[in-house]
């Protein structure tokens, strides 16, 4: 069985399935997939992932607000967190991070809500869910300085090796996408060699970023098949092995996610 370890359901392209959540979700059970976790990413989309959640027995989900969604002028409030974290399918907190490609102007506002995701991940001892991008050393910085007693997982990773090695002796997990499938994507495909086995995991972040020979194409749950099955080849495993580790591995870092079997 795979673990779609990061899905954005709420915000999927379904013309392949007839507009029909249920179908698509029924072809990627069709491939293998046991388990979805939805991601938050703003206040707005809360209730949205609860609901999901709360609808699939094989969903749960996260709430938190991704760099890219902070209003300016604004930050989400340590309270609206912990009471959002506070629900039975949500399993952790996030997608929270740093973004400088897009907002470099942003930064001060970013990791003021960094911190508060951190703090609010220290209080409830959820996992957080981290997005980077250009903003390497701060991130770490701040995962060093927050000194969480629970892992958490750099997600859809796209850094080198010695980031991976950084988070790695955090206590952090990394998750691969379909970007490591990518013709461009030596560097990562490096790092997915050396990320032990214990501490691997697979997703889509569909509906973007889909995998070779998808690439261009709106991203499914289902392609996290393509993913784990390139990742299986890279390391020189099987893909019943690869796919069984990285849900015992989904397991270990989401306790409360209601993953069957």
């Amino acid at each position: 069985m795979l673990v779609d370890s990061h899905c954005h359901l709420d915000r999927l392209d379904l013309a392949l399935h007839g507009g029909s959540l249920d179908a698509a979700l029924d072809a990627a059970r069709g491939r293998g997939v046991g388990h979805f976790l939805c991601i938050g990413v703003s206040a707005a989309n809360a209730a949205a992932v609860k609901a999901l959640a709360e609808r699939y027995e094989d969903v749960d989900c996260s709430v938190g607000v991704h760099p890219l969604d902070l209003q300016p002028g604004s930050q989400p409030a340590l309270d609206w967190l912990l009471r959002e974290l506070d629900h039975p399918r949500v399993v952790a907190i996030g997608e929270t991070g740093l973004d400088y490609h897009y907002e470099p102007q942003a930064a001060d506002r970013q990791r003021e809500s960094f911190r508060l995701h951190l703090q609010a991940a220290r209080s409830c001892g959820k996992p957080v869910i981290v997005h980077t991008r250009e903003a390497r050393a701060d991130t770490l910085m701040l995962l060093r300085e927050a000194a969480l007693p629970q892992a958490g997982v750099l997600h859809c990773f796209t850094e080198d090796w010695e980031m991976a090695k950084a988070a790695l002796d955090l206590g952090f997990y990394i998750s691969l996408s379909g970007i490591v499938t990518f013709r461009n994507a030596d560097a990562l495909r490096e790092v997915a060699r050396l990320v032990p086995a214990e501490r691997l995991l697979v997703e889509t972040d569909s509906p973007y970023l889909a995998p070779i020979p998808y690439r261009g194409k709106p991203n499914l749950p289902q392609y996290v098949r393509e993913v784990a099955e390139f990742l299986a080849d890279l390391r020189g495993v099987t893909f019943d092995r690869l796919a069984e580790q990285t849900t015992e591995n989904f397991k270990r870092l989401f306790p409360l996610a209601r993953v069957a079997g």
